[in-house]
């Protein structure tokens, strides 16, 4: 399959990128460490649906309890984290960009500790995460923007207020409880899906669903982010706007996900950089190219995470396993990146 030119995706390319994570997800539900055949998985979410018992509880309760909520969020993960850096990388003209390059999830880190520290539920640590991570964006745009001062000096302000709440977090850790508390944070900082839950999807799904809406209805305009004030002028767009919905939006999407998985290394820096290299700059095909490819690829490394042992491997751990060597091998094929 060959992109079209002008930058739109073919229409094999847009059928792949469709039916690809539903495939995976199809597939997903089946697998862990209790293999359920499709023909069952099949039947259990028709029985959700019409409330008939076409299948065993214990196979009913697992496909609808326990993995569709896991596989929604694994979905939405990728494809917010993926879609967040995709814009951050844009946005900064910077290839090492990623959803945290503005501090927040940093922020949303120490949000989710001091939650659990004061012995919030799972709900609470999810408000208080959000919370603090649209602060740290807030404090680090409050810092590095102004007269005079371009996005370098954002960047540099993000540096900062991210080691500023990673000590934070180092502090948190030091006052817990070394039996209760200190495993509980320790664990939620690795990342995890093992967590997900309707209630969790309902109240963390909206967020990351808005923003990536209107970067998707924007991702023409996306194209411009990496201009000067002057050229962007020219076309038409105000681009200080741009930037502060492009801004919005992915602190939004980070954010959420955050907070409701914990950090998630490597998906936003290597997704975004993948799609680039097939689809080249073009926001009109890299946007979409992205949040399908972050979605697909966050589901296969929660499947593998949920399947390989007795106990859940944090899911970061997978994603750097996975993500630097290949990231490696993408730079090396390429001989570099170009924006």
């Amino acid at each position: 399959m060959k992109n079209s030119s002008g930058g739109r995706l073919s229409a094999p390319w847009i059928i792949f990128l469709i039916v690809f994570p539903i495939v995976l997800s199809i597939i997903a539900l089946g697998s862990g460490r209790i293999w359920i055949t499709p023909v069952d998985t099949i039947k259990a979410i028709i029985s959700k649906i019409t409330g008939q018992q076409l299948v065993d509880k214990m196979v009913m309760s697992t496909i609808v309890n326990i993995r569709i909520p896991r596989i929604l969020l694994a979905l939405l993960a990728g494809m917010g984290l993926s879609c967040a850096g995709c814009a951050f990388q844009s946005l900064f003209a910077n290839p090492l960009a990623t959803p945290d390059t503005l501090g927040v999830a940093s922020g949303a880190s120490f949000g989710a500790a001091f939650g659990i520290l004061i012995g919030f539920k799972m709900l609470g640590i999810q408000i208080t995460s959000f919370i603090f991570g649209a602060a740290a964006v807030l404090m680090t745009w409050a810092a590095g923007s102004g007269r005079g001062k371009g996005l370098s000096s954002v960047v540099l302000s993000g540096i900062m207020i991210g080691s500023l709440f990673s000590a934070l977090v180092s502090l948190i850790k030091f006052v817990a409880d070394a039996e209760s508390q200190l495993p509980a944070i320790t664990y939620w900082l690795m990342g995890s899906l093992s967590n997900a839950s309707y209630e969790s999807l309902i109240y963390g799904a909206p967020p990351i669903l808005l923003g990536i809406c209107v970067l998707f209805l924007l991702r023409w305009r996306m194209n411009l982010l990496p201009l000067s004030e002057d050229e962007a002028r020219s076309s038409g767009v105000n681009i200080k706007r741009l930037r502060a919905v492009t801004v919005i939006c992915a602190t939004l999407m980070t954010a959420s996900c955050v907070s409701m998985c914990g950090q998630v290394g490597w998906v936003g820096l290597l997704v975004p950089h993948m799609c680039r290299m097939k689809f080249s700059s073009n926001h009109m095909s890299l946007v979409p190219a992205s949040i399908s490819f972050g979605a697909s690829f966050m589901l296969i490394v929660d499947t593998i995470a949920r399947s390989v042992s007795a106990a859940d491997i944090p899911i970061s751990i997978l994603t750097a396993i996975i993500g630097a060597p290949f990231f490696i091998y993408l730079m090396r094929k390429s001989g570099g990146w170009q924006l």
